[in-house]
């Protein structure tokens, strides 16, 4: 007989949450986050190490024998809760989840423990749009060493190591420094993208790159909609507080009927958000045979009820909401641009019908 999951959260997940936000509300303020997306260097250095070398949170997935914390997916879903909530430049997601997720799967025990260890970045070099059942891009392997171009990959710029896919089969581990690593336009200038092109680049085979692949954007996918649960309850928040103090007419515009509705509304959706996330996250932790359905209800829910609660923030916070110097703008591009990654919601709509063997119409 199997038991219902326990989606509340634990008293370490509690604690775990007020550390993380005590920290990011020392050091991530979001002027200084508008300022890096300014300066050309959007990766915040600094809390990444506070975050990893400081708090250990780089190894959350990684068993302690292997040089981790420990601990699950739930864990790792509380920080990125918290991250969300704060636009936080750090590629936790793309490193501490994503690339970490490939290794465990491939077995590269040395390499996991820098990674675990927040001190060496990693990213897999699959474009950010990819779903965990979509086609990837590989690159040639020639001699030994690897040709190609790959664009659309998140948090490049700030990796010291690349997970690249490689035509043979293989996941090979190449230097970023041996590879050329070019930034695109990113929408969000908070987790930008960049192309990177490998010319006779050499490589470290860590194993078979489609198993791996498929993991790592599953528990991406999965994880993925903490974070836009962390920004959903912000611009919730964030804009009940403004309503409350901005008047109109002699009286707080939070009193009128009618933006009661849309942030009562607004509030059962994060409150659906809450328990789909928390669903997907807990599938992932303890390894259950309904993990790809729970990561296919979370993200087909997750992305349409962050673009719509950062879109009401931007409104409902009138002129303010527009300027460059408020923070709003930040939650919507990303927003926007993790509506689209790790695949789309129309996609893992499509993916869910077909696991639960809905015929399409």
């Amino acid at each position: 007989m199997s038991t219902q999951p326990d989606l509340l959260y634990s008293e370490d997940e509690v604690a775990l949450r007020a550390a993380v936000r005590d920290l990011l509300t020392d050091h991530c303020d979001a002027p200084g986050v508008i300022a890096r997306t300014e300066s050309g260097t959007p990766h915040d250095r600094s809390l990444w190490k506070a975050l990893t070398e400081g708090m250990g949170l780089a190894g959350l997935l990684v068993p302690e024998e292997r040089g981790g914390q420990g601990a699950t997916h739930r864990e790792a879903a509380v920080v990125l809760e918290e991250l969300g909530r704060a636009a936080a430049p750090v590629p936790y997601l793309t490193s501490a989840v994503v690339a970490t997720e490939a290794l465990l799967e491939c077995g590269n025990d040395e390499l996991l423990a820098e990674l675990a260890s927040g001190r060496t970045v990693g990213a897999l070099a699959v474009a950010l749009n990819v779903a965990p059942d979509g086609a990837h891009r590989t690159v040639r392997l020639e001699n030994g060493a690897l040709h190609g171009e790959l664009t659309g990959i998140a948090d490049a710029a700030a990796a010291d190591v690349l997970l690249v896919p490689a035509d043979d089969g293989g996941l090979y581990a190449v230097a970023a420094d041996a590879a050329t690593v070019t930034p695109q336009v990113s929408l969000d200038l908070t987790r930008p993208v960049a192309t990177v092109v490998l010319d006779g680049a050499p490589g470290t085979r860590l194993g078979e790159a489609g198993p791996a692949v498929r993991r790592a954007l599953r528990a991406g996918a999965g994880l993925l909609a903490s974070e836009q649960l962390g920004l959903a309850d912000w611009c919730l928040t964030e804009t009940v507080r403004y309503l409350k103090e901005r008047k109109q007419f002699n009286r707080p515009v939070g009193g009128f009927q009618a933006l009661k509705h849309r942030l009562a509304q607004l509030w059962l959706e994060v409150v659906n958000l809450r328990a789909a996330a928390r669903n997907a996250a807990d599938a992932l932790a303890t390894g259950s045979g309904d993990t790809g359905l729970a990561v296919a209800v979370a993200q087909a829910y997750a992305a349409p009820v962050a673009v719509r609660a950062a879109e009401e923030a931007l409104q409902l916070h009138g002129g303010i909401g527009m300027t460059w110097e408020h923070p709003v703008h930040l939650y919507l591009k990303r927003a926007k641009a993790d509506s689209i990654a790790y695949g789309t919601a129309g996609r893992h709509r499509a993916a869910l019908a077909e696991l639960v063997d809905l015929q399409a119409p």
